[in-house]
């Protein structure tokens, strides 16, 4: 399946997963405010960092081995065992952690222990949320797209149905209840999808781990682990000092205009995860690797030129569709906001050159040399430039992260 085939069948779950976030959003909006955003977007943060840490950081091993190991049965049940095992062990015992441990962790992430029994919510459903993330990687990896579509799809109905649900009738601890558990749920729905499929079997998840395939898995980890800490860290330091120098309200803004981002930047994010990790690795030769990227640019940089013309363009209708009035000071980050993506899809690109080659020393260096610098900038802009100023930070950082992630994989790629 090639990369316009993906992308197509893909905007259906993109399509689904949009017209569930317009109304998830305006849910969210009416029922928590702008600083509930904030309060969810720190929760969100954390929950990615620890469903990596649980066993999600060996997923994008496992799509890279899946697919580099299309003719090996045997190579690819060993890195299913491998990675299986592991998450259950880890996700286990860090779900009893993060359960017992329910209220310290309320004030140090969400600032306060209003909320604190989420964390005990989270803490039990921690192994679903991981064994889920490691069938969709596999569903990935052997390129079972109609498959992983449609549990994205049905995901993004969870969501909605269950955040929506929560939201009205406890407000912000019942839409942070949701967010704990909704990936429980969909991990139901992704089990039953993949029980039938010739390839499945408990057997294959779990069982021995093979040193050979936890080497391989090893290096995955470390790249995946710094990748999916660096973002959500950068963003809980950016939000606190937002928080702490404009209040809970600026930080809704900031977090709103981030969630805006996300939903867009699916149309272009989620090819390439889908499609670009398993070709880059599959593809043994410069030339051919250097064909692939370029098609990619000029496939994916227009999507994005566009949608971000589009939503600057109709960014008053989108609050006043997405959010409340409260939400309307946002009106003035977005342009900065929309090139930084632009120029960070042109970087995504190169970054899964990265992680599909395993240039692991390279990738580490420039996700947390860059993840600095994002932090330092957004403190010395918003220092001359108030709240706006964490937007030109991140304009600015990936103008940079692209260029110096461009010149960095130049010479390797030629030495392929």
């Amino acid at each position: 399946m090639n990369l316009i085939k993906t992308g197509l069948l893909n905007s259906i779950a993109v399509g689904v997963r949009l017209l569930t976030s317009v109304g998830l959003n305006k849910i969210l909006a009416i029922y928590v405010g702008p600083s509930g955003y904030a309060v969810i977007g720190q929760l969100n943060n954390f929950i990615t960092m620890l469903v990596n840490a649980a066993g999600g950081a060996v997923n994008t091993g496992v799509i890279k081995y899946t697919a580099e190991y299309c003719d090996d049965e045997k190579r690819q049940i060993a890195i299913w065992k491998t990675a299986g095992t592991i998450a259950t062990i880890v996700s286990i015992s860090l779900g009893f952690i993060i359960a017992v441990s329910y209220q310290p962790l309320a004030n140090l992430i969400l600032k306060g222990q209003t909320h604190a029994e989420v964390f005990i919510f989270l803490g039990a459903g921690l192994l679903f949320f991981t064994l889920n993330a490691l069938l969709l990687a596999i569903l990935n990896g052997k390129k079972e797209i109609k498959r992983y579509v449609l549990v994205n799809i049905i995901g993004s109905v969870v969501g909605l149905l269950a955040t929506g649900a929560l939201s009205v009738l406890f407000g912000l601890f019942g839409a942070l209840i949701a967010l704990a558990i909704n990936q429980s749920i969909v991990f139901c729905v992704t089990l039953a999808l993949c029980w039938r499929r010739p390839w499945f079997k408990l057997s294959s998840i779990f069982g021995h781990i093979d040193p050979e395939s936890l080497r391989s898995l090893g290096k995955y980890a470390l790249l995946t682990v710094v990748s999916t800490a660096c973002l959500p860290i950068s963003q809980i330091l950016i939000r606190n000092h937002i928080t702490r120098n404009f209040g809970w309200q600026a930080a809704g803004h900031w977090e709103a205009l981030i969630r805006i981002s996300s939903l867009y930047l699916m149309v272009v994010t989620t090819p390439l995860s889908i499609y670009y990790l398993p070709r880059l690795s599959e593809i043994r030769n410069s030339s051919e690797l250097k064909r692939e990227i370029s098609r990619g640019y000029c496939l994916i940089l227009p999507v994005a030129v566009m949608c971000a013309f589009s939503i600057y363009a109709l960014k008053n209708w989108i609050i006043l569709i997405l959010f409340t009035d409260e939400f309307a000071p946002m009106r003035d980050l977005f342009a900065w906001q929309l090139m930084g993506d632009v120029m960070k899809i042109g970087s995504w690109l190169i970054s899964y050159l990265m992680l599909g080659r395993a240039m692991v020393k390279l990738f580490i260096f420039t996700e947390v040399l860059f993840s600095v610098s994002w932090v330092m900038l957004v403190i010395l802009f918003t220092g001359f430039y108030g709240v706006q100023g964490a937007q030109f930070a991140y304009c600015t950082n990936s103008i940079i992260y692209w260029a110096k992630k461009a010149f960095l994989c130049l010479k390797r790629i030629n030495n392929i």
